[in-house]
């Protein structure tokens, strides 16, 4: 590929988002420390959830002046059980088959082939572990909650590393650029993923740490603290904390069972793959698995009333995010069985304007944030810390709701302005 025509394909990025390199220094430095300290803002060993005022600042001060502190994050143990983890899903993706479909049409006038398999990876994992703990008991299996520390500081420096190697690699010749992350800052491109699409020959590591990794850990560690609790309690567990590893299960295997639904995303057609994203192998399973670390520790009997209304919650939630993403995904394919009116754009896109894309732009969201809620509800309201997750990704997905209606902005001009007529609510119809 000549100069000339690379240029062309890559120009420099020209606009900075998250405040530019100054919030994407903050952003890659405080996700470790969001992480880490929701872990000792609320765990049994610090003092609560969270500590009291005092001995956190106390708590704190020590720790951060204390170099034995700093080297107690790290387990021998810990790296070694989570690289044997990494490299199994590895070797699954390689070994179990699957499908290869195309993704969409890029600038190069090329399409990549994915393979398909994350479903058959999450029930493997599940399989061997339920496996291991009928053999061995709970007791086996606990090792995740003993050495979640030690885990977590093993996935952070693997998505670090990840991170440098693909911005390393992306000034490498012939390589197709994110257009949102040639900007010649190291650190905003670092952050925000310099190469659309690195590869290692066929095996794509964006698509591969958006569905792997990261997910099916998640439902490992909640499986983790439920053999906790059970140890704990002679074999039982909470019906609050039954709720919450069923609800998270069932939501990872949705996500790797519709594996197929990511490669129409911005995530995999638009954006590169950078800190933002990699960092996710650590941000999804050890934060989104709050709800359930807590309940090793404050053991809540939900009944069967409440019991009854959390699972209602989840399950309207779901039945919003799961029938959007059908309508969306089904009708990109060319089925249109519901006869779903929608408006032609300049770009020869169609823009569904009923249905639930009627009520709203991002009816997903809404579905997603239904369950986000769910999965907190089961530790009544005790603390706000387990808030957290359902507070964050409404921010999120607000964000993200903006970034994408200005991207569409961009493309579809005047078309888009006339379809935010047509469907004037966002996320949450009549109110925003």
């Amino acid at each position: 590929m000549g100069i000339t025509k690379q240029g062309e394909l890559n120009p420099r990025t020209e606009k900075y988002e998250f405040l530019g390199p100054p919030g994407a220094l903050l952003i890659i430095l405080g996700v470790p420390t969001i992480v880490f300290g929701l872990y000792f803002g609320c765990s049994e060993n610090s003092g609560g959830c969270p500590p009291p005022l005092a001995v956190v600042n106390l708590g704190i001060i020590d720790a951060v002046s204390n170099i034995s502190w700093w080297k107690s994050l790290w387990g021998t143990q810990a790296c070694a059980a989570y690289l044997a983890w990494y490299s199994f899903t590895v070797i699954a993706w390689f070994t179990l088959p699957g499908d290869w479909i195309e993704g969409t049409l890029m600038r190069d006038g090329s399409r990549k082939k994915y393979k398909i398999n994350a479903f058959s990876t999450f029930l493997l994992a599940l399989g061997l572990v339920f496996g291991f703990i009928f053999s061995l008991g709970p007791k086996s299996f606990t090792f995740i909650y003993e050495r979640y520390v030690g885990l977590m500081a093993a996935s952070f420096t693997m998505s670090i590393a990840q991170s440098l190697y693909c911005y390393i690699s992306s000034f490498r010749s012939n390589k197709l650029l994110a257009l949102g992350g040639n900007t010649g800052n190291p650190i905003y491109d670092f952050f925000i993923g310099r190469e659309l699409n690195p590869s290692i020959g066929s095996f794509d590591l964006k698509s591969f740490n958006e569905v792997r990794p990261g997910l099916i850990l998640w439902a490992l560690i909640d499986i983790s603290m439920a053999c906790e609790q059970s140890v704990r309690r002679g074999g039982s567990i909470s019906d609050s904390m039954a709720l919450v590893v069923l609800f998270h299960i069932l939501y990872i295997g949705d996500c790797a069972y519709n594996e197929s639904a990511i490669f129409t995303t911005m995530d995999i057609t638009t954006e590169g793959f950078g800190f933002m994203l990699a960092v996710a192998i650590t941000w999804v399973p050890f934060v989104y698995s709050l709800q359930a670390r807590y309940l090793v520790f404050n053991q809540i009997e939900l009944g069967p009333t409440w019991t009854a209304v959390i699972a209602m919650i989840n399950l309207t939630g779901y039945w919003i995010f799961r029938s959007a993403n059908n309508e969306k995904n089904g009708f990109r394919n060319g089925r249109n069985s519901k006869n779903l009116k929608y408006i032609n754009t300049e770009q020869g896109t169609k823009l569904l304007v009923s249905g639930w894309w009627g009520l709203c732009r991002h009816p997903n969201y809404l579905g997603d944030l239904l369950m986000a809620l769910a999965w907190s509800l089961p530790t009544k309201f005790n603390t706000p810390v387990t808030y957290f997750y359902v507070s964050f990704f409404l921010l999120l997905l607000i964000h993200r709701q903006r970034r994408d209606d200005e991207h569409c902005e961009k493309k579809y001009g005047a078309d888009w302005r006339r379809y935010m007529q047509l469907v004037p609510y966002r996320i949450f119809p009549y109110i925003y």
